[in-house]
């Protein structure tokens, strides 16, 4: 997959490019990134790219023509990609958009700066997203957040097991992890983690989301398809139902260690 972002400050990506999973991603080839200065396309005589809003008002408006013939040339050079724009006006980016354009040729990210584009920009463009409800000085940082969102769902990028227990894969937050030792600052690991009986750890873990994503994101829970084993963990919750698997797991998990311990 190729993905390319249109931007006036292409030397922001150079960290992005050569750090961590993006790193190790780009050199295998499971995706190419570049990105490509909207300057270099202007026929402005004196090289610019942005001009004052015609009507009135605060600050300069980037042209439509240096950006639509740079989104032109990144079509010519990656035919098939999705072109999206960075607005703040646009829909709200989530995971689900991130597995959805994966699967694409290639991505083209349109990063708007000073006060906005050109409305006819988005003639040419396929859809335009935000990262949320709040104001940045340009597209970029957006931009290298759904890159990021992408090359990592590649195949290769990551392993598949990783992917799989992530956050939002559906609308839960994760299971909450702990490293060893056991006790910090008087901060004990759950015991149940210690069981070894992997069906109680997996019971524990969904119902820990369940608890957590409840709590913190209600909006993603509403939209949460719930299982008749998540009701059920749910009234284990709310006192409601007796966690019988929970309380074996962990006697036979402690008969276990004292006979390690013997």
């Amino acid at each position: 997959m190729k993905i390319q972002v249109l931007t006036l400050f292409p030397e922001m990506f150079e960290g992005f490019e050569s750090q961590s999973i993006i790193k190790r991603a780009l050199a295998k080839g499971v995706a190419s990134f570049e990105a490509i200065q909207i300057r270099d396309f202007t026929k402005d005589r004196y090289g610019r790219t942005d001009t004052p809003s015609i009507g009135g008002g605060a600050g300069l408006i980037q042209k439509a023509q240096p950006i639509v013939d740079a989104i032109e040339e990144a079509k010519r050079r990656a035919p098939g990609s999705r072109v999206l724009l960075m607005s703040p006006r646009g829909k709200r980016f989530a995971q689900e958009d991130a597995v959805r354009l994966s699967k694409e040729a290639g991505a083209i990210l349109v990063c708007g700066h000073y006060e906005g584009v050109d409305e006819r920009v988005s003639s040419f463009v396929d859809e335009e997203v935000s990262m949320g409800d709040f104001v940045l000085t340009g597209g970029e940082i957006p931009s290298m957040a759904i890159a990021d969102s992408v090359i990592r769902l590649l195949d290769g990028a990551i392993a598949n097991e990783s992917l799989g227990e992530e956050s939002f894969n559906e609308p839960l937050l994760e299971y909450p992890q702990w490293t060893e030792p056991y006790e910090y600052r008087g901060m004990k690991v759950p015991d149940i983690l210690y069981s070894g009986n992997h069906e109680a750890i997996r019971l524990w873990r969904r119902r820990e989301q369940l608890r957590i994503t409840r709590e913190r994101r209600p909006d993603l829970f509403e939209r949460l398809p719930l299982t008749k084993e998540d009701r059920k963990l749910l009234e284990e919750l709310d006192g409601l139902r007796e966690a019988k698997w929970e309380k074996a797991a962990l006697e036979k998990g402690r008969r276990f260690l004292h006979k390690e311990e013997d």
